[in-house]
């Protein structure tokens, strides 16, 4: 799936955010860990599935932007 499929989904998996942030799968589960950066949210009946909302993760990417305006 590419990624602008993947912008269209309301929830992503932990793949699927690595894939568009260029984050490492184990950076993301230790972030979670730590309780920084990203926002998620745990699913299931065990609460062992986690999923990111696309809007979230868009709007963390887009927070972290560096621009070298002219002054």
């Amino acid at each position: 799936m590419d990624v602008k499929e993947l912008l269209n989904k309301p929830y992503l998996n932990e793949k699927e955010v690595a894939a568009i942030t260029g984050r490492g799968i184990s950076t993301l589960r230790n972030d979670r860990f730590c309780r920084r950066n990203l926002p998620y949210y745990k699913v299931g009946t065990s609460g062992r599935s986690v999923r990111y909302k696309t809007d979230e993760v868009i709007h963390w990417l887009t927070a972290r932007r560096v621009s070298f305006d002219e002054v």
